[in-house]
């Protein structure tokens, strides 16, 4: 079967495209927005893009030309924190994914406990293990659509915070403790499964 993506109706498109690029990580945004409301979302389009700067970047939508939240908060004041989802949080992390209006705040919402930064204003996870304190460098808005399109954030990490318990001898990560969970399709969701290696050619 072939797709021609600019003859697909846009939901199979996100239908195929979730399905296949799997498993994705998830970027647990905090914000803050200019009334010093915390805001707290997961994206899926989440990834790093470079080590030397540090840097992440996430994506998100905007429905019916309507920014969301994070991304109206991000705008304003170039912060966000990245906390990484694990399986002591993940109904937490879902919960967040509703949509509410912006004067809710999702830390009171699920009951997380919101700690304070060290470098932006946005409030990190204290449940998460790993916080990303990330500013604004550059932000691209993806036209040409039907939906409404999508802007890419991407942040420099200005400060890596991780737990103790998951980190082992020459700052290797612990999978055993650290547990990531990460994003299929649908309702769909995966932890690590069997791990393998491979040396690079």
């Amino acid at each position: 079967m072939q797709f021609k993506t600019d003859e697909t109706d846009p939901s199979v498109l996100y239908k195929l495209l979730t399905g296949t690029i799997i498993p994705r990580p998830i970027g647990w945004i905090s914000t803050i927005d200019k009334d010093g409301v915390n805001n707290l979302a997961p994206f899926s389009y989440f990834n790093m893009v470079s080590s030397d700067p540090p840097c992440v970047m996430f994506s998100t939508r905007r429905d019916n030309n309507q920014y969301k939240d994070t991304l109206n908060n991000v705008l304003h004041n170039g912060e966000f924190v990245v906390n990484l989802v694990t399986m002591d949080v993940v109904e937490q992390m879902n919960a967040t994914s509703a949509s509410v209006p912006s004067d809710v705040d999702e830390f009171e919402l699920t009951n997380l406990t919101p700690i304070d930064s060290v470098f932006i204003k946005p409030k990190r996870i204290k449940e998460s293990p790993i916080h990303l304190e990330c500013e604004m460098i550059h932000h691209y808005f993806i036209d040409n659509n039907e939906g409404g399109g999508a802007c890419i954030v991407i942040g420099k990490i200005k400060m890596i915070h991780i737990d103790d318990s998951i980190l082992m001898e020459k700052n290797r990560i612990n999978l055993d403790v650290y547990k990531p969970v990460a994003r299929l399709a649908g309702s769909n969701y995966s932890t690590l499964g069997e791990l393998f290696s491979i040396k690079r050619a």
